[in-house]
């Protein structure tokens, strides 16, 4: 989860315009950085779990948890430049807004499920201000949506759809890993 918040940060101040960069799409980097921060230093606390890197030997399903945001990001732009026509500095903000719309679905959804393992687990470790953060994230996303399209569900909907996808390729993935170690 630490990594792919970073890459989800990093992705985001990758599509940033230096000149037009607004105050949302800055929290929103600052946040998911912390974030990514915030369940890398977890890691630290669970014994004989090593994690001082994402290299690859530090990894759960090391390929699949890598590709994903890239891959979600390669099928959103394909969908955006083939439906919408757009390329250029339209295409990296409309692909900013459907990949992270569908990450937040997908956040609103995992984050509680992890945070209700952990609590079962007695786990002094907590999601619950990741939680308010990417439920906050979730707003943001379909306001800013709304203004870009008024077909903005639909466009949207294409984007789960990816996302849906690669997720469950992911979790297929982990349960492989999991049931060989």
């Amino acid at each position: 989860m630490s990594l792919m918040e970073n890459t989800g940060a990093r992705k985001i101040s990758a599509c940033e315009d230096p000149l037009t960069v607004t105050y949302i799409i800055l929290k929103h980097a600052a946040e998911e950085h912390r974030h990514a921060f915030y369940l890398k230093k977890q890691i630290e606390k669970v014994e004989g779990c090593p994690c001082p890197t994402y290299e690859h030997d530090y990894l759960l399903a090391p390929a699949q948890s890598r590709f994903y945001l890239n891959q979600l990001d390669i099928a959103v732009c394909r969908y955006l430049k083939n439906e919408l026509g757009l390329n250029g500095k339209d295409l990296r903000f409309a692909a900013y807004l459907l990949v992270t719309y569908a990450i937040e679905v997908r956040a609103d959804e995992l984050y509680p499920v992890y945070q209700q393992a952990l609590e079962k687990a007695g786990s002094k470790v907590n999601v619950k201000s990741i939680i308010l953060e990417e439920e906050g994230h979730l707003e943001e996303m379909i306001s800013q949506l709304k203004s870009f399209s008024e077909n903005w569900e639909l466009h949207a909907g294409k984007a789960v759809e990816f996302e849906s996808r690669l997720f469950a390729n992911w979790v297929e993935a982990l349960e492989t890993e999991l049931t060989l170690q």
